[in-house]
């Protein structure tokens, strides 16, 4: 891969705050990781983690934005319509090789990868960082890393597994196999499992703690179908009643909400890019939810079809959108962008559990999310349901719950082999090969090691 020239920006920490009043860049060369001077003393070390949750939050893969993860496997998948010819690509399911977008995503992504490589050798070589903090920042470097990983192997398949910032053996490195990718994500996340605590180091729920990791761990494991981890790493969390609980809907997006696990803060006087490119004030620019997306997929009296979803019509037309996020544009900062959220947890467990075979679990933690959304719950209505039925009411809480989060319909589909069956006939132009993005051709013509992935 072509090396990354990152620049990593530094926002210095004050207090117990977040404060980007003044930033520092460093160019990071071809052949070193970023100048020593930056692990002189803590606050230094603090702010280039810190470097990286800002260019993580403000645009692109990350963010919510039009480019982001959740706006385009929500076109790729059944979630969106698009009205922005720079995203056609995706809802039709044909993207070619030098596609702008999907090579931003990889270049942004390798770009946190290097960064948070950065961090770690930094800490491992001689600096001037406390044991505390040097053990905090290795764990969220490492995190840092895992989540990052997570989604490009999603999106791409097998990838090149860069560990170090070593350019001359990066830029020849093949593609690493999926399974040992995972393997790399869940070794990263069992390290820093152990050196994150379980309360959050800031005010707000934005630096990863330990109930991050294991939120993510369960996201591993789901993938992977190892349901007896994927439950164990839920209940953990959902264990922790002192901390997380699920609240009403149209709280669950707030910042600092008790249902968020994670949370990505935006740029200082601003709210989220989600809620900036989702909510409608005229004609869409870029992507509207589909009609029959609205219309088909949510039970009467579903509370979150009133409370997560408006309309507005334009020139005789209905345009839908998600309204998760309740802030357009403000200087009042009420939202962070949502990563990790307790409910998404319980939906994982119920899969875990069903799979298991522990289906009266599986019907408890369904229900929870059932019963917050106003629906009968299945102990009442269907106590005796099926394995099989379970776990079909189980992807439909899914869709609707998660419905524009972080693209978790799309790896849904294909996690669970339904991607043709679902997609085939709503869309024209489907290849069972598209559930897996192009490798950008900058990137194969950067290094021919890199091959590229079978139907492009």
């Amino acid at each position: 891969m072509k090396i990354i020239r990152s620049t990593i920006i530094l926002a210095l920490y004050m207090g117990m705050n977040l404060s980007c009043k003044k930033f520092i860049e460093i160019e990071a060369p071809r052949s070193s990781i970023v100048p020593s001077t930056v692990f002189d003393n803590n606050d230094l070390a603090i702010s280039a983690m810190l470097g990286i949750y800002q260019q993580m939050a403000v645009t692109g893969y990350a963010s919510g934005d039009m480019n982001s993860i959740s706006s385009v496997c929500g076109l790729s998948a059944d979630e969106f319509l698009v009205h922005n010819t720079t995203l056609a690509p995706f809802f039709q399911n044909q993207l070619p090789i030098d596609n702008s977008t999907i090579r931003g995503i990889w270049t942004a992504i390798y770009a946190r990868i290097y960064n948070a490589n950065t961090i770690l050798e930094g800490l491992q070589s001689e600096n001037k960082i406390t044991p505390p903090i040097t053990e905090q920042l290795q764990g969220e470097a490492l995190f840092t890393r895992a989540f990052n990983y997570f989604y490009l192997v999603r999106l791409f398949g097998d990838v090149p597994l860069y560990l170090t910032t070593d350019y001359k053996s990066n830029s020849i490195a093949k593609r690493t196999p999926i399974e040992a990718v995972y393997n790399q994500i869940v070794q990263d996340l069992k390290e820093a499992e152990t050196k994150l605590s379980d309360v959050y180091i800031t005010s707000d729920r934005v630096r990863p703690n330990k109930a991050t990791v294991q939120s993510l761990l369960a996201k591993v494991f789901l993938d992977l179908r190892d349901w007896e981890n994927a439950e164990k790493y839920t209940s953990i969390i959902l264990e922790k009643t002192s901390l997380y609980s699920l609240v009403p809907l149209d709280d669950v997006f707030l910042k600092n909400s008790r249902e968020t696990i994670w949370q990505l803060m935006p740029t200082a006087n601003s709210n989220t890019p989600a809620g900036s490119l989702l909510i409608l004030t005229s004609a869409p620019a870029a992507l509207s939810l589909r009609p029959d997306f609205v219309s088909n997929s949510f039970e009467a009296n579903d509370l979150r079809k009133t409370s997560w979803i408006k309309n507005i019509v334009v020139q005789g037309t209905t345009y839908y959108y998600p309204f998760k996020y309740k802030v357009k544009s403000s200087t009042t900062v009420t939202e962070y962008s949502m990563v990790f959220r307790l409910a998404e947890q319980y939906l994982i467990r119920a899969e875990a559990r069903a799979y298991r075979d522990k289906l009266s679990g599986a019907i408890e933690d369904l229900d929870a999310i059932r019963l917050r959304a106003g629906l009968k719950p299945f102990k009442d209505t269907n106590p005796s349901i099926s394995k099989a039925d379970l776990l079909v009411a189980i992807q439909k809480e899914r869709f609707v719950e998660l419905f524009s989060e972080w693209g978790n319909r799309w790896f849904d589909l294909k996690r669970n082999g339904k991607s043709t069956e679902v997609l085939g006939p709503i869309k024209t132009q489907w290849s069972p090969s598209a559930i897996l993005f192009p490798i950008p051709k900058l990137e194969i013509d950067n290094n021919k090691n890199i091959v590229q992935n079978d139907g492009y």
